[in-house]
């Protein structure tokens, strides 16, 4: 079994025999919520490639510390996929960044898609973006990901597409496509980028847009996913065939 990790702000000069004070939140959560206690072995992370393993020395209502017996560099994974999820109703938008996290992309983009149900303006904007920026944190954690994921602020489809232009493969799922996803070949380095429609589907303005920018549009298969779920089937479908997994 794989050991607990904690996100630290960095790891920046820590070595064999360093201790580690890990305080705030993170730490209540871990001390209060899920009962560490000292001699516990657990793992330290920065979300930028380093790992830090060790065994608790101490600890407190909010601070416990970490005597630190082995630190890993992790290369960040090739490619890095980038998800651009358009903006879902109610939590699907939480349940999707946790499962893109999960299986391994590196950059979530939140879209205002024509279509979409969801507004993000003004105070729901940031409190919108603060949820999925804390789903991602704790859904890498939960993955034990030494590289934790970027959640960009909120995106346009003039953004989105400067985004398709810059990938080295970027994908746009739509159930009318006729090009399957499977037939597509995939770059085992750079950027893959995978665009997820909103539940009222992409209009033909931004298909045109993402085209345009030189992405594919494609198709999963028969059946038509929700908006939650549809970027997680295509990441793993893409990513099987990268070597990742290998």
């Amino acid at each position: 079994m794989t050991l607990p990790q904690h996100l630290v702000p960095s790891l920046a000069g820590v070595g064999v025999g360093s201790t580690v004070t890990v305080e705030g939140d993170e730490a209540h959560h871990a001390v209060v919520v899920r009962r560490l206690r000292v001699g516990e072995a657990v793992t330290l992370t920065d979300g930028l490639g380093l790992v830090a393993t060790g065994e608790v020395a101490s600890t407190g209502k909010r601070v416990f510390e970490v005597a630190v017996t082995a630190v890993d560099e992790v290369l960040e994974p090739w490619p890095r996929f980038v998800a651009v999820q358009a903006l879902p109703k109610g939590d699907r938008g939480e349940l999707a960044v946790e499962v893109l996290t999960e299986v391994g992309v590196a950059r979530i983009v939140p879209w205002a898609a024509a279509r979409s149900v969801a507004v993000w303006k003004g105070e729901r904007a940031i409190r919108s973006h603060g949820k999925w920026q804390a789903t991602a944190r704790e859904a890498a954690k939960q993955a034990r990901r030494a590289w934790h994921p970027e959640v960009l602020p909120l995106a346009s489809t003039t953004d989105v597409a400067g985004v398709v232009a810059a990938a080295d493969l970027a994908v746009v799922l739509h159930e009318d496509a006729t090009e399957p996803l499977g037939a597509l070949a995939v770059p085992r380095s750079g950027e893959v980028v995978v665009v997820i429609g909103p539940e009222g589907g992409i209009t033909d303005d931004e298909i045109a847009a993402f085209e345009a920018a030189g992405a594919v549009t494609c198709r999963l298969g028969t059946e038509v996913l929700r908006t939650s779920t549809a970027g997680l089937a295509a990441t793993a479908a893409l990513l099987a065939r990268t070597g990742r997994w290998g």
